[in-house]
Parts: C-alpha cells; structure tokens; sequence
C-alpha cells in the first residue's frame, strides 16, 4: 500500500477522462458507451483504492501533488484529499457511470460527442474536489460550464433547452465573477510581495487576512448561484424542465456549491462567517420554507425534485451555519445523500419519462400497478430524502436538527418544518402519479425497469441503507477534519 501512496493517484485519477474523450474520437460511434463507461468504471477502482490509502485519524491533506504551472503567479497543478473530500470521489464515479448506463439505449444523435462531454463533466467535478490551488480550484469550476451547456442544449428534451442552457451559463458565469475576485483578494491577504493561491497556505494564514468579510459575500454569491440557494435559484426549475433528466441528474446530485461554502467560507473567512452566521441562517430558513412550498405546488415531477432540492440544500446551510459539530457532520453528510438520492430520483423520473412520455402527475397514476419495480424503488428513495429511519436520510437530518437547534429553538423547528413539508409533498405526488388508474393508455402498456436499471438504482439503496444503519462509516472518516476545523474558528 506505500507503494501506491508516492504514486500520483489524483493525477492519473483526473487524467482517465480527458484520455478517454480523446480515444473516443477514434472508436465506431456504438462503442462509444464501452469507452466512457470503461473510464468511469477504473476511476471508480482507484477511488476506493484512494480510499483504503486514507487515514482517518489525520485531520490534514493527503496524498498531496504539486506541479509548476504558472510560476510568475506562483500558481500550481496542487492535489490533495481531507476527510471531506473523500467519499466523493468514489460517489462521484459512482454516479457518472450510473448516467452513462442510463443513457445506454438512449443516445442515437452525436453519441461519441455525448460521452465525451459527460468525461470531460467528471474531469471538471473531481477536479474541484481535490484542487489545492484557488485557481486550479476555479479553472475546473469554469471548465463544467463547456460539457454542461452542450449537453442541455443538444440532448433536452424540452421545446426550451436552447434556453435553458443559456441561462444556466449565463447565471454561472455571472457568479463565478465573485469568486475569482475573492480568490485574488485571498491571494494578496497573507503578503503583498507574493500571491499565494495554494490552499493550505491560506488556511494557515487565516489571521492576517483582513478582508473577511468582502471575502466571505463574494464567496456566498458565488456559491450560491450553483447550490442553489434562494433567491439565486431560478436556473433551476427550468433546465429541471427542458434539460436531459440524467444530466439533471448529476446537478441536483453534485451539491458542488454547498461543497464550496464548507471548503472555502467556513475555514477560510471564520471570524466573518461567525459575525455573520445570521445571514446564512436567514437565507437557509427562507430557502427551506420557499422550497417546500413551492415543491408542493408543482405538478411536475421533475419541478418538484427541482424545488424539493432547494429546500433540502437550504437545510444543509442551516447546518453549516450553526457552525457546531452535528451541523458540520450532517452537512456533509447529506451531501453525501444527495449524490444517492436525489440522483436516483431523477434517474427514476428519466425510466418513467422514457416510457410513458410525461413527467406530470395530472397525466399519469396507475404506474405502480403496470411498473411496480420502478415505483417500488422510487417510494424507497423518496423515503430516504424525508429521513425515514433505516436510511441514510435519517441520521444526515437528525445531526442537521441538532446542528439548528444549536442556534435556536426556532430555527430548530423550521427545520423539522422541512422535514414535514417533505413528507407532503412527496407522498402527494407519489399518490397522484403511482397510485390510482392510469389516465392513458401509454401507462397500462409500458413495461417495467430492465436488469440494467434495476441493477442501478438498487445499488444506490444499498449504499443508502448501509449509511443508514452504520453512520459511523462516514462520520468516522470525515470528524476528525470538522472537529480540527472547528478548534480553528474557535481560536
């Protein structure tokens, strides 16, 4: 095992998928699928061996590279992995490659164009997970606009992708503006005769940072076009609309701006993050209330996991922002959940869509009856994303209660209010869509999930079951890291 941990695993961790878009070029367009699974399948490998290289009882970086890039800015290809990037990385394989089986059948337009930007959409997200540098950390947040705005433009399935692209890109854009502002104000905090762009540097040099609080609403507004938080949240609903269902998939799955607020905010401007917790408080509160209701409102399945998600992520920012450990710890563990859940919901209302043309609740009922599995298996998830116990919902939410509860018995219950909110408007719609008669034909005669799909969503409720009976599985990996960070605000 040493051996391996000198070797340049994240490395050759990021470079599998630009080499396998670029061997796509030179392979028959039906094996284009064999290509980028067989990318996504060895990155998943080399996670879980990335995982069995990690110590947990090391709340520092690991596995750390660093390579030359831009010397005069002293800027550099830096790598490393904590306690809170971990497990995304095999996650986060994990679910490229259920996508990719998802859309096996499925692409008959570009499909070797389609691959490789989904490769280069996982370069991008894994890149952000172990960037060490402010600036490789922002050329791969930038660099997932290129795949994404293609993907939904070219394979939606709505009258309105075009603009639904569009606006996603535009929204993202606009707020990245904010975050390379910061990360130069970052730079230039510690000493003005050198920039300092790697991370560990900066975290070191908390205390002589002078511009909190400039830093930490630039990083929140940049952060919070992508989570999204309300009232930044409107690109959502509409690219959950007209966009491709699985590649919506991978948004709702991959919180990567609530990932920014923990690895950048928190650690990086905690003084202002302490003064300023009640901003966070008020935005997540709002965020929670709004999402809720407006996810009961919805007749579409697909506006509803839109909205749903927006009310679960503002829950996840109640929880950072009590800045306590339950709250830290369920935090990141919902966003764990997210990459299970809210992915394979989605995934679900894609085999339905497929089937029977529609994603509204008004047009469909009876599906259990002709579709058992699949409604099987999204009542499952479904009952996962409300916390029931049993599943990994249910200690994510318990640690996030708590967490609110540290700041007060009233945001507590605003977030049990979540909770109960979720449960309404879930079993609403599971009722009007999978219960009852079937309101067409289309229904009655569509058949059930293949081995394929069923193979994918039943993996994911395992590792949703597993997290629910042994928690500690995760919380054993990512507390050491929250409980360091912690000591570090407080001090």
């Amino acid at each position: 095992m040493h051996t391996f941990a000198t070797f340049p695993l994240l490395s050759l961790l990021l470079l599998l998928f630009p080499l396998g878009a670029v061997f796509l070029l030179f392979v028959p367009q039906q094996q284009a699928r064999w290509v980028a699974l067989a990318s996504t399948v060895f990155s998943l490998v080399l996670s879980l061996l990335i995982v069995l290289l990690f110590d947990s009882n090391n709340s520092g970086f690991q596995l750390i590279e660093r390579y030359s890039w831009i010397p005069s800015l002293n800027v550099h290809f830096s790598f490393g992995i904590d306690g809170i990037s971990l497990l995304f990385l095999p996650l986060t394989s994990l679910l490229f490659s259920a996508v990719i089986l998802a859309s096996w059948n499925r692409i008959h337009t570009l499909p070797r164009l389609y691959f490789a930007l989904l490769l280069l959409l996982a370069c991008a997200t894994l890149g952000v997970f172990i960037a060490l540098d402010t600036i490789m950390f922002y050329f791969f947040w930038e660099m997932m606009l290129i795949p994404l705005y293609f993907l939904i433009s070219l394979w939606g399935i709505g009258a309105d992708r075009r603009y639904a692209a569009t606006k996603y890109t535009l929204f993202m854009l606009v707020g990245g503006l904010p975050l390379l502002f910061a990360f130069i104000l970052l730079a230039t905090s510690v000493t003005e005769e050198v920039y300092i762009f790697d991370y560990i540097q900066l975290l070191n040099n908390t205390k002589q940072n002078s511009n909190q609080t400039l830093i930490f609403f630039l990083l929140l507004l940049g952060f919070a076009v992508k989570m999204p938080l309300f009232p930044l949240h409107t690109w959502m609903p509409i690219v959950a609309s007209e966009g491709p269902i699985s590649i919506i998939a991978l948004l709702a799955g991959l919180k990567l701006g609530v990932y920014g607020l923990l690895r950048f905010i928190i650690p990086l401007a905690p003084n202002a993050a302490q003064e300023f917790q009640w901003v966070l408080v008020g935005l997540g509160t709002l965020g929670i209330i709004y999402g809720a209701v407006a996810a009961i409102n919805q007749t579409n399945i697909r506006r509803m996991l839109a909205f749903s998600s927006i009310s679960h992520v503002s829950l996840v920012v109640v929880g950072i922002a009590s800045l306590s450990l339950q709250g830290l710890q369920g935090a990141v563990y919902q966003l764990l959940n997210f990459t299970l859940i809210s992915s394979g919901l989605f995934l679900l209302t894609d085999f339905l869509h497929h089937r029977v043309g529609s994603t509204d609740r008004l047009s469909l009922g009876g599906v259990a009856k002709s579709m058992p599995i699949l409604a099987s298996f999204f009542f499952v998830l479904g009952l996962a994303s409300i916390g029931i116990p049993g599943t990994s919902g249910f200690p994510a939410e318990m640690l996030l209660i708590m967490g609110a509860l540290n700041i007060s018995q009233g945001i507590g219950g605003v977030a049990l209010l979540a909770v109960i909110l979720g449960a309404a408007y879930f079993m609403s719609t599971y009722r009007h869509a999978f219960l009852g008669i079937a309101k067409n034909t289309a229904i009655s005669e569509s058949f059930d999930l293949k081995k394929r799909e069923i193979w994918i969503i039943f993996t994911f409720i395992l590792f949703i079951i597993f997290g629910g009976l042994y928690p500690q599985f995760v919380l054993g990996i990512t507390g050491v890291t929250e409980e360091t960070w912690l000591a570090n605000i407080r001090n």
